[in-house]
């Protein structure tokens, strides 16, 4: 937008802040190269388009805006005289591809000093040289330490996650190796009893019972309901009364493996009908294995099983297969990430899950969700110190869908919590945090699925709630990275 051209006076841009030390062949070139303008009630400039000028205000009120979602959200409202906006990063270069970050408005007729984006890069190179050197390595030094320290962070995390992971994944394969390496020793001994009953005097309507019994014996393994070692205790004593009995030899050796697999004195007085009491002991023994070979596969079913879980876990965490930008069911992300964090955790902390099923699944960034939830978790997590509850919750809220995360530990004092989604800023120790990870988080939120993120906090109760629309908005021109936001100090 245009505004109506005005007369450029020297003395009264002199008597601005941002140039009362120039001299008068300087204020003389900015008024010949630069122009005053008024402008009615309205914008001056919209964010994305191309920043070509630097604004000064002389006297009226603006107001600078972001776009976040669907709405504008007013950053700075201000009268000073001497505040500027727009092309403020011109020096760095290639002006012609910045774009405006915000967007500027005035609310009242205000006139304003403009100078074209070329115009301020080449009179700041010529009159402070020496500072465009210091600002250039101040503003690529920061992104360069940003994009450094975000990388060592992503990382960290990465090993660390790495060695949660592999710590989870070693012991059911460790269990199943156990248990493939004993399941071949007992169906060797399986064979060999089954020789001896092949030999034994043993009536053929006797051995098609047997073999039933044993059939069954598999499918009570299946069964079986856990006891309480009470329960299980008062019937191994059972058990092994029995075995003595009937002449049963380390009958107590036996009993634990019938009571874990569900068996009692019924079962046993129905074998010990099958057979005569010369070959009883030999029959229990073979079910012995029958039984312990069951509870071997079982084992290793559930130790094989856990492994895959756990991968599909770390598919669905990373988001190997899938693509960027999907509609995805929050619950599950928040499962695989709690699952990827169980190792950094720790034994020490109650998760509590206080899911709202019903929820829609949304539209969503689902790898960088994981991000935030990976943040959120593990800050939690060490504010507690590896003792308390972590419950995490979703809820509709405000017509959008909530995630809660909420710890027990000591809370974010009052004074910095308006400062823990800068960049940089960190409570932890030299050397165990960036600073970094709230910020990526608010950035992910805000920035790129429009949401919020906000925390309230208090001793033994802090909660991060991550807010996200239930439907997909459509997006603004990409920011550039060559703008910035209204300055008012000099």
């Amino acid at each position: 937008m245009s505004g109506r051209p005005m007369p450029c006076d020297i003395k009264e841009l002199g008597t601005l802040f941002l140039f009362e030390k120039l001299d008068a062949e300087q204020l003389g070139r900015l008024c010949g190269e630069g122009r005053v303008e008024l402008f009615e009630p309205g914008p001056v400039y919209q964010e994305g388009e191309p920043a070509t000028c630097f604004f000064v205000l002389l006297e009226g009120t603006l107001v600078m805006s972001r776009r976040v979602g669907g709405d504008d959200v007013e950053i700075n409202r201000t009268s000073q005289r001497g505040v500027y906006a727009g092309a403020m990063q011109a020096y760095l270069g290639a002006p012609d591809e910045a774009r405006y970050k915000g967007s500027l408005r005035v609310t009242e007729p205000s006139r304003f000093f403009i100078l074209p984006a070329e115009t301020f890069s080449a009179v700041l190179r010529e009159w402070f040289p020496m500072a465009v050197h210091l600002l250039e390595g101040l503003f690529f030094g920061s992104q360069n330490t940003q994009r450094t320290i975000g990388q060592r962070e992503r990382l960290l995390a990465l090993g660390s996650l790495s060695a949660g992971l592999t710590h989870e994944l070693n012991n059911p394969a460790a269990a199943a190796v156990r248990a493939t390496s004993a399941l071949r020793g007992r169906v060797a001994g399986m064979r060999h009893k089954l020789g001896m009953i092949a030999a034994g005097p043993y009536a053929r309507d006797a051995l098609e019972t047997l073999v039933e019994i044993q059939e069954r014996t598999a499918e009570q393994v299946a069964k079986a309901t856990p006891l309480s070692p009470l329960e299980a205790s008062d019937r191994e004593d059972a058990l092994g009364d029995w075995f003595d009995d009937h002449g049963i030899a380390g009958g107590w050796e036996l009993a634990p493996t019938f009571v874990q697999a569900g068996l009692d004195i019924d079962w046993l007085d129905q074998v010990a009908a099958t057979v005569d009491e010369g070959t009883l002991e030999g029959a229990v023994r073979w079910l012995n294995y029958t039984v312990e070979t069951e509870l071997l596969m079982n084992e290793i079913e559930d130790s094989t099983t856990r492994v895959s879980n756990l991968v599909n876990a770390a598919k669905q965490y990373s988001q190997l297969d899938r693509a960027p930008y999907q509609v995805a069911d929050v619950h599950e992300l928040l499962d695989s990430t709690l699952m990827m964090l169980a190792g950094k955790i720790g034994p020490g902390v109650r998760i509590v899950k206080d899911y709202d099923r019903s929820l829609p699944r949304i539209p969503a960034y689902p790898g960088e969700l994981n991000q935030v939830w990976t943040n959120l978790i593990d800050n939690a997590a060490s504010a507690m110190g590896g003792e308390g509850t972590l419950t995490v919750r979703t809820a509709l809220e405000r017509e959008q869908l909530l995630v809660e995360f909420r710890d027990t530990g000591p809370g974010v004092p009052e004074e910095i919590r308006g400062r823990i989604f800068d960049p940089f800023f960190t409570t932890k120790p030299v050397g165990e945090g960036t600073g970094l990870g709230l910020d990526i988080s608010w950035r992910i939120v805000v920035n790129k699925h429009h949401g919020h993120l906000q925390v309230h906090s208090e001793p033994g109760d802090t909660r991060f709630q991550v807010f996200l629309p239930l439907t997909a908005q459509e997006t603004d021109s990409p920011p550039a990275t060559t703008d910035d936001t209204p300055q008012e100090t000099p």
